[in-house]
């Protein structure tokens, strides 16, 4: 079965038909760095990463791009609150991105390109652009977009444009049509810029990732890819500049849905974000990838503690079973290929939550071998849920889990497990001399601790209650 995609610009889900054969190349608008990230941001992160992890494992060789923003308006807006340099807040928080990202086991791109690195580029665009009529230069120093030069605009969104209400910037002066948008501002006292022919000015937003796209990924790529809440105006500019310059661009555009906190979108403006750095010190990153990585791509997600319980949970239920298999069989290899319910699954555009429900039924099926005392199916079905979560990026057993990305919580595990194992010594041994009371008053303070104790003829477990 082939891969099928949910394209935003047909609407339907279409059959993935790679522009080079065996290949994949894909752009995933990333960070704009004027505040440290919230879960929202990383979702999409994850979610691409998600994808890319599919099309390797399907075989196809995959060219990654991810840029960051770190010139636009609101970091310079952030800079005037701040008193500190431009650059100085956008580096800090792209660090903090890069930080979120691999805490939840997300795989660096091919290339991140920097928007300030590519002003050349820019330059060039706007030249040609300017030179077939697409776009021209105020006295004031701005570049601006015909749109009406462009037939196809709006095909994206599909608005209709005598409807249209361009958003726009400080300083926007000089438009011939107010619902042109700007590619190049002209410079402003303590602002940073760049020359060009038309005065010393810096980038508009839409500019930086047609040129960069362009840059690494030629004239025509697979999949475009972003928050939905970027597909006007920002994708929608992107197109017209791009297939104006003379490029095909993106065959196929794929967009998450948003993380939501009291029906509102997450955002630093709203006041009603979950910053990653916070969500990591109090949560395990493995939980974190499994709750945001499980429910379909785009559809959305409310936020609560509520809702990561859940997760924790359902989480906890996998490696238990993991754990019983591993403490009767030893280390067992995941296995070759997924199951044919779980590709069907992911190639039916990535849908997860259908593929988890493959790994929870494997699991349930593992537990009730273990139950039946059969060693053998239970190690096969191990061996089928190491394959589906591999595949996910949510391996327990992974050695990026176990190292560096386990997170804190992962880190004090073995420590509680001594620590633990030892007071259920001193349990046994009460069990042994008959001193029930002891025997039971230890389990009940193990209970108060938030631990349940279940008893088995090859000695006691503990796991966190739910």
């Amino acid at each position: 079965m082939s891969i099928r995609l949910h394209d935003t610009a047909s609407g339907q889900v279409r059959d993935f038909v790679p522009i080079t054969p065996g290949c994949v190349s894909i752009y995933l608008c990333g960070a704009t760095v004027q505040a440290a990230p919230h879960i929202g941001h990383i979702r999409s992160g994850l979610n691409f990463d998600i994808m890319r992890r599919w099309f390797a494992h399907r075989g196809y060789d995959v060219t990654f791009v991810r840029n960051v923003t770190d010139i636009d308006d609101k970091i310079i807006a952030k800079s005037r609150q701040s008193g500190l340099p431009w650059w100085q807040i956008g580096y800090a928080n792209e660090r903090a991105f890069n930080d979120g990202y691999a805490a939840l086991g997300c795989l660096p791109p091919t290339a991140e390109p920097r928007a300030t690195g590519h002003v050349t580029e820019m330059i060039e665009m706007m030249q040609a652009l300017i030179e077939r009529g697409h776009a021209y230069a105020t006295p004031e120093g701005n570049v601006y977009f015909s749109v009406t030069s462009y037939p196809d605009y709006l095909a994206l969104s599909h608005q209709e444009l005598d409807n249209l209400r361009q958003p726009e910037g400080e300083g926007e002066v000089g438009k011939r049509d107010p619902r042109d948008f700007a590619m190049w501002k002209a410079t402003k006292p303590g602002e940073p810029s760049w020359p060009t022919p038309w005065g010393d000015g810096r980038p508009g937003w839409h500019l930086e990732c047609s040129a960069m796209a362009h840059k690494y990924l030629g004239s025509s790529f697979d999949i475009h890819g972003g928050g939905r809440d970027l597909i006007f105006p920002h994708h929608e500019n992107e197109i017209a500049q791009s297939k104006a310059y003379g490029d095909d661009f993106a065959a196929y555009w794929l967009h998450n849905a948003w993380v939501t906190l009291s029906g509102e979108k997450m955002s630093k403006s709203l006041g009603n974000s979950v910053l990653v750095s916070e969500m990591v010190a109090n949560w395990r990153p493995i939980v974190l990838r499994y709750y945001l990585g499980t429910p379909h791509y785009r559809s959305t997600i409310e936020y609560s503690e509520e809702a990561l319980r859940e997760a924790e949970t359902g989480f906890a239920r996998i490696e238990g079973f993991i754990e019983r298999v591993l403490e009767l069989h030893g280390q067992v290899e995941p296995a070759a290929d997924v199951p044919p319910a779980f590709a069907e699954a992911m190639d039916e555009d990535f849908g997860v939550p259908g593929a988890m429900a493959i790994v929870h039924t494997a699991v349930r099926q593992g537990n009730a071998a273990l139950a039946a005392d059969d060693k053998e199916s239970a190690v096969a079905r191990l061996a089928e849920v190491r394959a589906m979560l591999g595949v996910l990026g949510m391996d327990p057993l992974d050695p990026f889990w176990a190292g560096a990305g386990a997170g804190a919580g992962d880190n004090l595990h073995d420590v509680v497990d001594s620590l633990v194992r030892l007071v259920l010594e001193q349990r046994q041994a009460a069990r042994e001399r008959k001193d029930w009371a002891t025997s039971d008053a230890i389990r009940d303070r193990l209970s108060q601790a938030g631990l349940t104790i279940e008893d088995r003829a090859d000695g006691s477990r503990w796991t966190l209650s739910k």
